[in-house]
């Protein structure tokens, strides 16, 4: 970076946020967000770079999400004369301002599967020397991240029936991506101490500090998913295009079986943390992993014509916090290797916690464990959320505390044309898709 740059740049103006409005417990919006950085940039990488349909719809989406280009709604207040506009969110999974919602209700719905026991936290990675093979076609990249789930999950449920002589549960969250960005394939596993045993008579509990010897799960993850991958590429699921030099050789027998021989001689990094003190803890932790997307707005610095800052932990160095610089384009390019499959899941649910079991399974549990089966979830809208996330009450004026306000509805307009309304209910508030 030039000296003196950081301070020149300006970071692009970003329409504004939904709901974030100068009121008691509003949250400031961030100096620079991934947004400004697309519409900045995105135009360009774009007329740069060939890129697949998946990640065309995702630039779009987010330089996009909160803008009059999604349409939205125009509050009055009858009061005071008070005007905001309030546009619609992109809902992509991958935009950093729309996943807030949907990480509560999803841990909403979580917390009625908590069992009071102590939680173990293991996280399987697969080694980068299968990155190339799992980046340059999106075909590739569903079986193989498919197959990091199902490798790990058979392996935890064998250490489940084998160890402990029963069912175990496992919550699977996969990440893709280390603090710069870069590619790190690897499944975050939450998992209640201990199972239901087979005859479905005992809770069997875990040791209260040791759930499997890493070792022992290391051998076993690297076993299954070496013998899944041989069998993709036996039945022909792996793609190797010619222009991607370090994938193409992949396509012979030899050179395909000579990188198992390697990846089968190297030990695989399965890491396990110290168990939970309880369901409480765990919630707090499951929101930091269960709908983060590459990279929040809260690490990123600025945006200029040249390149981004942004935060990042340096792991090896100990946790520092330290700030990275790269060019915008090797950014947005960064950014883009974290684009999922579309329809691929990336919140999976086995043994116990698996969606044709559960509903059976977990009230059994919790009988056998002396605990109260819990209340059902009741459903919030959009108002109920922001007021209990945020304490934003959008039902009511900001400026002199009028309820309701008056809601005019605002069709979709292409960038750079003014909004216009399309319909008036009679004062009744139309929810925001954020």
């Amino acid at each position: 970076m030039q000296p003196g740059r950081a301070n020149r740049a300006r970071p692009a103006k970003a329409m504004p946020q939904p709901g974030c409005h100068a009121t008691a417990g509003a949250r400031p919006r961030h100096t620079c967000e991934l947004a400004d950085i697309v519409r900045r940039h995105g135009p360009a990488y774009r007329r740069a770079h060939r890129l697949p349909r998946s990640h065309l719809r995702v630039l779009r989406a987010i330089e996009v999400c909160r803008t009059a280009a999604l349409g939205g709604h125009r509050e009055s207040c009858a009061q005071c004369g008070f005007s905001r506009c309030a546009y619609n969110s992109c809902r992509n999974r991958h935009c950093p301002k729309c996943q807030a919602f949907a990480k509560a209700q999803w841990l909403e719905a979580r917390q009625v599967e908590l069992l009071p026991v102590p939680y173990f936290h293991n996280v399987f990675t697969l080694p980068h020397e299968l990155n190339p093979l799992i980046l340059c076609q999106e075909q590739n990249q569903r079986v193989v991240l498919g197959l990091l789930f199902h490798a790990a999950a058979e392996t935890l449920l064998a250490f489940g029936r084998n160890n402990l002589g029963g069912t175990l549960g496992v919550t699977m969250v996969l990440h893709t991506w280390d603090q710069q960005l870069r590619a790190h394939f690897h499944v975050h596993c939450l998992i209640p101490g201990g199972v239901l045993s087979h005859d479905r008579t005992q809770w069997l509990p875990a040791k209260p500090k040791f759930l499997f010897p890493v070792r022992a799960l290391s051998k076993v993850f690297r076993g299954k998913f070496l013998n899944g991958l041989r069998q993709l590429y036996v039945n022909g699921q792996l793609v190797f295009p010619a222009a991607v030099a370090a994938v193409a050789p992949l396509a012979k027998p030899a050179a395909f079986a000579a990188l198992l021989a390697e990846l089968r001689g190297k030990p695989w990094v399965v890491y396990s943390k110290a168990p939970f003190a309880g369901p409480e803890k765990l919630l707090g932790y499951l929101g930091q992993y269960t709908h983060r997307v590459a990279i929040s707005n809260s690490r990123l610095i600025d945006v200029d014509d040249h390149q981004v800052r942004f935060h990042f932990r340096d792991r090896p160095a100990g946790d520092i916090r330290k700030v990275a610089t790269l060019p915008a384009h090797e950014f947005i390019r960064r950014f883009l290797l974290h684009v999922l499959p579309e329809g691929f899941t990336r919140i999976r649910h086995y043994g116990l916690l698996a969606g044709r079991h559960k509903n059976e399974l977990l009230p059994r549990c919790r009988q056998l464990l002396g605990a109260d089966q819990p209340e059902p979830v009741t459903e919030k809208s959009t108002a109920d959320w922001l007021l209990l996330l945020f304490g934003l009450d959008i039902s009511r004026c900001p400026q002199c505390g009028h309820q309701p306000l008056q809601c005019i509805e605002l069709a979709p307009v292409p960038c750079g044309a003014s909004p216009r309304a399309t319909s008036i209910p009679s004062a009744v508030k139309k929810e925001d898709t954020s």
